[in-house]
């Protein structure tokens, strides 16, 4: 199993398939690097280096009990791509892996040709007098309480309802999906699950300004994890270089239900 050994000695998982330019993944919570099977297969098809890593505390990944933050888990990244040797990579995340690839960016551009922020929690998410349409501090509460609750109860919960939006008038629940989702988050751990709604409270603002190379957000106007109105519109306008596709109707986990929609336009962007 392909793992690197941080500084502090927590082993990382990571997949590295194909060769070519490398794209880098950065997944959500409390995913693993599975939850990019559809966009791995897909570029590695179309002849791109594709790697995906487990964040410290998730999937395969050690489960220690210090650094499970958002710093730290950038580190890690660091470590990832200089261990590997990434230059002229194209950085993509979704969800708390945007507030990941974002801050990786703005202190490794060097390494860096584009990058891409899906359904992202940057700038920021939480309800304030700036951005009113955040969410409130007791979803928050929510979260942390059902990670310390029934976390396998809640875990069926999540994708159920908002995570792909199964919860809308006219879905058509995936049984396969709300399990394969419930696999990776029960294949984490509960203290790095429960830490990182910390990062859910962080303000990515600089990390956004900071960053010189093209970046493409990406968001659903029906998600319900990251409302649109709270972050895209004010992502797009930090970055130096960048671009806004929006989607009529789409959930916060778009990238699995509309994989067959959003890898092209994935694909249109690295190559322009």
């Amino acid at each position: 199993m392909p793992v690197i050994t941080t500084p502090d000695g927590v082993n990382i998982f990571y997949k590295d398939w194909g060769s070519g330019q490398p794209i880098v993944f950065s997944h959500g919570w409390p995913l693993s690097a599975d939850d990019w099977d559809a966009q791995m297969t897909f570029f590695l098809r179309h002849g791109y280096r594709v790697i995906a890593h487990d964040r410290r505390g998730h999937g395969r990944s050690d489960q220690p009990g210090t650094g499970n933050n958002m710093d730290q888990w950038v580190t890690d990244l660091a470590a990832l791509t200089e261990h590997l040797d990434l230059r002229d990579a194209i950085h993509i995340g979704h969800s708390t892996g945007g507030g990941e690839v974002a801050r990786y960016v703005a202190r490794h551009q060097e390494r860096v040709a584009k990058a891409v922020l899906v359904a992202s929690l940057t700038p920021n998410m939480y309800r304030s007098e700036e951005n009113p349409a955040g969410q409130p501090p007791e979803w928050f509460e929510t979260i942390r309480a059902g990670v310390l609750g029934n976390r396998a109860e809640f875990y069926r919960f999540v994708p159920e309802n908002p995570f792909y939006g199964y919860n809308l008038d006219g879905a058509r629940p995936s049984e396969a999906i709300i399990a394969n989702w419930w696999r990776q988050g029960m294949a984490g751990g509960a203290l790095a699950h429960y830490a990182t709604v910390d990062s859910w409270l962080e303000d990515y603002t600089e990390d956004l300004k900071k960053i010189t190379v093209p970046v493409l957000v990406m968001h659903g106007e029906a998600d319900q994890v990251v409302p649109f109105a709270s972050s895209v519109p004010r992502a797009v306008d930090l970055l130096k270089q960048g671009s806004l596709k929006t989607y009529p109707g789409y959930p916060h986990g778009m990238l699995t239900t509309y994989a067959d929609v959003l890898n092209p336009h994935l694909l249109s962007f690295i190559r322009s």
